[in-house]
């Protein structure tokens, strides 16, 4: 019988926990409670693993936690523990998916469990966070955390409660019950990892099925910041043979700012642990914001590009685009394994084309020759009289992939 890990502050959240499980148990789970609260006491509920426990497993008591100084320095001591449990419960098989009833302090207790389980982990959090304006980064990072609305605040039930917390154990319980009835998913052919944005979707759909027909999984990453972590991360864990890394923004907005900002260490992965990289510059000529309106002052005299009513593209300065130039150099430079890159001279975004908004071919070559006379040794440096979404590209593109493969 599948097993759901249930993590919750019980000095406050103890009933509804208590409804939760009750749900899941007539959905035909075994439920085990974990108390991540630290002042108070469980109300309404006994857990399996209480906070003392919990504090315990952090190297910790709770009389320490709550004399810490701060409630964030007893939080952070206390997710240790969190986690700690959480891990020896999945290594061990006796859950088979974890859900959590929290507002913030007890969403990022129950969350710093769930960023460290696996892929494909059944992980569910039910909160009124998940809302508004509200950045979902500490609840879900690079992980496959489900995050639900629940309305209202969780402090009593009541119809509204109720029926998000009914609909809640439904998802925790059968994702619960499938994952503890199929099979270990294995891969059975290696796999490929690609960046991409709605800037270059189209190359990645033509070099796609010409990759899988070499008999490569082409797994794609969105490269709005969380994407590209994501696929460092599961580099780190030798999911990858090879890394295609297609579009930049996540290192346009390290320099420049906006959403997509990877991150100092993006690309990092790849270099450490020698795996093959074809790499192409693109969309390393802008920044991403949200609707017009919401794009800084000091930044509307640019060039920019309506994306969507939700997105809008701002053109890197000159100094700027020079920068991302560099701090990819150096990214490159750094790789222990195989690196070929792959220059697209008719521009690398859908606005850097001639015609377009961002078209700054001056500019380009600039940072083009930075890459071809800055290359280490032994790396190869490439380039193609096309724009980067252009057929031919994408060909050229897949090609150079299969040579490097075949090295």
């Amino acid at each position: 019988m599948a097993t759901v890990l249930l993590i919750g502050t019980l000095d406050t959240k103890g009933p509804e926990t208590a409804y939760l499980r009750e749900r899941v148990q007539a959905l035909g789970c075994d439920a085990l409670v974990l108390d991540s609260g630290i002042l108070g006491e469980a109300v309404g509920i006994e857990a399996d693993f209480n906070r003392r426990a919990v504090a315990e497993a952090a190297g910790s008591t709770i009389d320490a936690l709550r004399t810490a100084g701060s409630r964030g320095k007893a939080v952070e001591e206390m997710l240790k523990g969190v986690r700690a449990i959480t891990l020896d419960l999945f290594h061990a098989g006796r859950i088979h998916g974890v859900a959590a009833l929290g507002g913030a302090e007890g969403s990022v207790l129950a969350a710093a469990a769930m960023k460290v389980l696996p892929v494909g982990f059944p992980k569910l959090i039910v909160s009124p966070i998940a809302s508004g304006q509200r950045k979902f980064a500490p609840f879900v990072g690079t992980k496959d955390v489900l995050v639900m609305h629940s309305i209202v605040d969780i402090l009593g039930l009541n119809p509204i409660s109720r029926a998000v917390f009914d609909s809640a154990a439904a998802a925790i319980t059968g994702m619960a019950h499938a994952y503890a009835t199929r099979a270990p998913i294995k891969a059975d052919k290696p796999a490929i990892a690609a960046t991409m944005l709605g800037n270059t979707t189209k190359p990645l759909m033509r070099v796609r099925p010409k990759v899988e027909a070499e008999g490569y999984d082409f797994v794609i990453f969105h490269a709005n910041g969380v994407g590209g972590v994501a696929m460092d991360e599961l580099i780190r864990q030798g999911y990858f043979a090879a890394v295609l890394d297609y579009t930049l923004s996540e290192i346009a907005a390290y320099i420049a700012g906006g959403f997509h900002n990877g991150g100092a260490t993006r690309m990092d992965a790849a270099a450490e642990t020698g795996v093959t990289q074809l790499i192409v510059p693109g969309c390393l000529d802008f920044i991403v914001f949200g609707a017009k309106h919401e794009v800084p002052e000091t930044l509307r005299d640019r060039p920019t590009y309506y994306h969507n009513p939700e997105f809008t593209l701002v053109r890197l300065t000159a100094d700027e685009q020079i920068r991302a130039t560099e701090h990819l150099l150096s990214k490159i430079n750094a790789a222990t394994g195989q690196v070929q890159v792959l220059v697209p001279l008719r521009g690398g975004s859908v606005m850097d084309i001639d015609g377009g908004a961002f078209w700054q071919p001056e500019l380009n070559q600039t940072c083009w020759d930075l890459l071809k006379n800055g290359l280490k040794p032994g790396i190869q440096y490439t380039e193609v009289d096309a724009h980067i979404n252009e057929d031919r590209f994408a060909d050229a593109t897949f090609d150079a992939l299969k040579n490097l493969l075949r090295t």
